[in-house]
């Protein structure tokens, strides 16, 4: 089992996320009802929907991580799974990402975080 799907099945279980196709069209979306906060695009590669102001809140944090890629401007991060606690940051990202979009306003026409960073982020291997 990837680590990618062993995120997925833990965060499967959780009561505020439901499972569905990505709305970027990659990969498999879990969601609250509020938006979608997880993609899946690869067996390592996810984009979490943080928020812009999460991601201003923790920054300095999210960007000494070496799991992390950030786009400017983007709500999301892409989290690298390379290992166990990599797994481990993005279950406690989650979390903060579910808090962090109970307070944001619905955006009428459309869904809410089809604008993932998915083909807008490389991720290198560690070295």
């Amino acid at each position: 089992m990837t680590l990618a799907q062993r995120a997925m099945e833990q965060l499967q279980a959780w009561p505020d996320l439901t499972s569905g196709p990505a709305s970027c069209g990659a990969g498999r979306a879990l969601r609250s009802v509020h938006s979608e906060i997880v993609h899946f695009h690869s067996d390592r590669d996810v984009d979490l929907h943080l928020t812009v102001a999460a991601i201003g809140r923790f920054h300095d944090d999210l960007q000494g991580s070496t799991a992390i890629r950030l786009v400017p401007g983007s709500g999301w991060v892409t989290v690298h799974l390379d290992c166990d606690t990599d797994v481990d940051l993005l279950m406690s990202l989650v979390s903060a990402a579910l808090k962090a979009h109970q307070t944001l306003p619905a955006r009428p026409g459309r869904p809410a975080g089809g604008d993932c960073n998915f083909h807008r982020v490389t991720v290198l291997p560690r070295g």
